[in-house]
């Protein structure tokens, strides 16, 4: 067995285009390199953190394919850190929770932070990878599809809805709505749409505003709430109904 590795990087394939980054985030040394062992293979890349301010500085800063959490950690526990995951950075990453805790009421808490599966300890190193996998899986199958309040789209085909009913979008105004809703809640600048339609950040400012008008009035035949917000001199962003 190895030695617990520090909450830094820990590089095991050569080839990320093909491997799945994981961030472990546990306090038990002996847990955690275990784990670094038996998934010390080419397809997964892993970082560990031993604690949830460290877990927390790792994803706002990195990407990742999953999250395995342990619940009882030193200062912010997996609960806590599962909800601010969700709610601070908005992340939809998958996470799974490792716990002792095996009642009902545990699992209930801990699907109510926003994790996504529950593993009980102690648990077989390949019932975590098969977990692990099955969770990566379904993410990678919902990466096609964007979804903000009531609109769903469709990336590969450029398809959209709007209370499951079908949005009949010119490919500007598709290629618009992806954009905003790939930047939800974030504001996207007059530069940014710009470059989507024609690819020049220095275009017409009234044909852009012209783009998004026909894009709202799309919108809004098919649902009463106005969520596109124009930010003055800046862009414009998406929101939900009932949002400001």
């Amino acid at each position: 067995m190895g030695t617990s590795p520090t909450p830094s990087t820990v590089p095991l394939s050569m080839n990320p285009t093909e491997s799945l980054r994981l961030l472990l985030v546990e306090d038990h040394a002996a847990l955690t390199a275990n784990v670094f062992d038996y998934l010390g293979e080419d397809r997964y890349e892993l970082d560990h953190a031993a604690d949830g301010l460290t877990a927390l500085h790792l994803l706002a800063t990195q990407t990742y394919d999953v999250v395995v959490l342990d619940v009882m950690l030193p200062g912010v526990d997996g609960f806590t850190l599962c909800r601010r995951l969700r709610e601070d950075l908005r992340s939809t990453v998958p996470v799974l929770l490792l716990t002792a805790r095996d009642s009902i009421q545990d699992k209930a808490q801990g699907f109510a932070a926003g994790a996504d599966d529950y593993l009980v300890k102690p648990f077989a190193m390949k019932e975590l990878e098969l977990r692990v996998q099955a969770l990566h899986r379904r993410e990678r199958g919902l990466r096609d599809m964007l979804e903000v309040g009531p609109i769903r789209f469709d990336i590969g085909q450029q398809r959209a809805w709007i209370d499951g009913r079908i949005l009949d979008l010119p490919p500007s105004a598709a290629r618009l709505l992806e954009v905003l809703m790939r930047a939800y809640p974030r504001l996207v600048t007059h530069e940014e749409l710009s470059r989507v339609i024609w690819g020049d950040a220095e275009s017409d400012a009234n044909a852009l505003r012209t783009h998004v008008s026909a894009l709202r009035k799309s919108l809004t035949q098919r649902h009463p709430a106005d969520m596109i917000r124009a930010m003055y001199g800046r862009g414009y962003r998406l929101v939900k109904p009932g949002e400001e």
